[in-house]
């Protein structure tokens, strides 16, 4: 019972299909049970012969798990170098050095302490070299947890930062399928997200963007276990910005891999493929960012449009919102939420009508729309009636805008439909007159800014 738990459930329940016995509070107890598929005469000898066959299962367990610790992480991390993550993207260890500045630049949005957050993530992997996790790959960041929580090279930490460490280097990898909970610990949830945000940007540089039902990176799960780590956890975090530095990393790590592959080589043949390699990892490098970032940002959002899908949240108000591209998920998500509020008020399906019709009316206009409204050229009392409206409804709103009270912002905004109908009923927007028309559409171009400013609430109307 010294030896982590997770490892004598995983040997009884995969290799003799026994169960394990938990007490009251959830520790694993010094009894298991069989099931016999035969009457037997002795049930003491069906006993002892499952005891027989589980006590060498044990024994290798705690083998395995002794030899770890007097091993130690250090030694372990020392061998990850050795170990291919991706041929294009260099070894577990170049992966894990990634993570390690990912999680750095992460910490301060979670309130964690950004040296611990890299030393918290340059262990995260050491334990894919010790013999439990060999023997029992399950045991992936769990067997690191343990071995973090003894070795004596992170005894210069104080008890509660080497379990945060600990804690962490398991919660790495949460949430581990569908359905699981993210990561629990603020330290947990950095490493959670840095991981996936290397192992999406290393995918996508690599060429190795799922296609059909092949994902052997698991980049789908991936993305989505990043996002919603960020959203049920409230993170503020600039995901654009998350995403261009880890691509920016992943493309310096195949530059690197390029290199090393053409210092490799030997014949012409190989000496030709290394160097085209170098010259497409140069070229990567070398290109606008701004496209890699936006296929990283839209591969996520199309995840998350499964995720609120399973929320009951519309397909309508996820594009209202997606159509904006916020940049924080935890913005995207107070989004979802207003326009889902919005969406029950009466005044909510006329007014994505209208701005329905004035986006349209937008887009057909010739030539420029003047930047400002000009009081002079407003006449019609319908039109006056609105551009009052309209700046009223803008300096109400900013306070809230700024604050992201999404809610108040479009209960304000649905405020304006009575003078929004009454200018569509009374004022002619395409007047003869050039200047009347470029001011009329310049009103409605400063109206549309702000029925647009929380989601693109067109996308309500049918």
């Amino acid at each position: 019972l010294a030896v982590p738990p997770e490892a004598l459930v995983a040997t009884m329940e995969a290799n003799q299909k026994f169960f394990p016995v938990l007490g009251e509070d959830g520790r694993l107890l010094e009894h298991f049970i069989g099931i016999a598929n035969i009457a037997s005469k002795d049930e003491a000898q069906v006993r002892l012969g499952y005891e027989r066959v589980i006590r060498p299962r044990f024994a290798d367990a705690q083998f395995f798990f002794t030899e770890d610790i007097r091993q130690g992480l250090a030694s372990m991390n020392a061998g990850l170098g050795a170990v291919t993550y991706q041929a294009s993207l260099g070894s577990v260890a170049d992966k894990v050095a990634r993570v390690a500045a990912l999680a750095e630049a992460i910490a301060p949005s979670a309130g964690v302490d950004p040296a611990l957050a890299a030393r918290a993530a340059s262990l995260s992997k050491a334990d894919l070299q010790s013999r439990l996790v060999g023997e029992f790959p399950e045991l992936q960041g769990i067997a690191g947890r343990y071995y973090a929580l003894q070795d004596p090279a992170l005894d210069d930490l104080a008890v509660d930062a080497r379990t945060a460490v600990a804690n962490a280097i398991d919660e790495a990898y949460a949430p581990r399928h569908a359905g699981d909970d993210i990561a629990l610990s603020p330290l947990g949830k950095v490493l959670a997200i840095a991981e996936r945000a290397d192992t999406l940007a290393g995918g996508f540089a690599a060429g190795l963007r799922p296609t059909g039902n092949k994902d052997p990176f698991a980049l789908r799960r991936n993305a989505l276990g990043l996002a919603r780590t960020v959203i049920e956890s409230a993170l503020e975090l600039d995901l654009g910005a998350l995403l261009g530095r880890a691509r920016a990393l992943a493309l310096d790590a195949m530059v690197a891999s390029a290199e090393s592959a053409l210092a490799a080589a030997s014949g012409d043949k190989d000496r030709e493929r290394a160097q085209k390699r170098l010259d497409d990892a140069l070229a990567d490098r070398a290109a606008d960012p701004q496209a890699g970032i936006d296929a990283l940002y839209d591969f996520i959002l199309d995840r998350l449009k499964g995720y609120y899908a399973d929320r009951g949240v519309p397909a309508q108000h996820f594009a209202a919102v997606a159509a904006l591209r916020p940049q924080s998920l935890h913005d995207f998500n107070r989004r979802i939420a207003a326009i889902g509020s919005f969406a029950e008020l009466p005044e909510a399906e006329a007014l994505a009508a209208a701005d329905k019709r004035i986006r349209n009316i937008l887009r057909k206009a010739d030539g420029d729309v003047p930047g400002t409204v000009d009081p002079a050229l407003l006449s019609e009392p319908a039109e006056l009636a609105l551009a009052e409206a309209v700046e009223a409804v803008h300096g109400d709103t900013a306070p809230a805008l700024a604050s992201g009270d999404y809610v108040d912002v479009l209960a304000r905004l649905a405020r304006l439909r009575p003078q929004v109908d009454a200018f569509f009923d009374a004022v002619m927007v395409n007047a003869e007159d050039p200047a009347v028309r470029g001011n009329r559409l310049a009103l409605l171009q400063r109206l549309a800014g702000r029925l647009g400013s929380v989601a693109a609430i067109e996308h309500l109307s049918g």
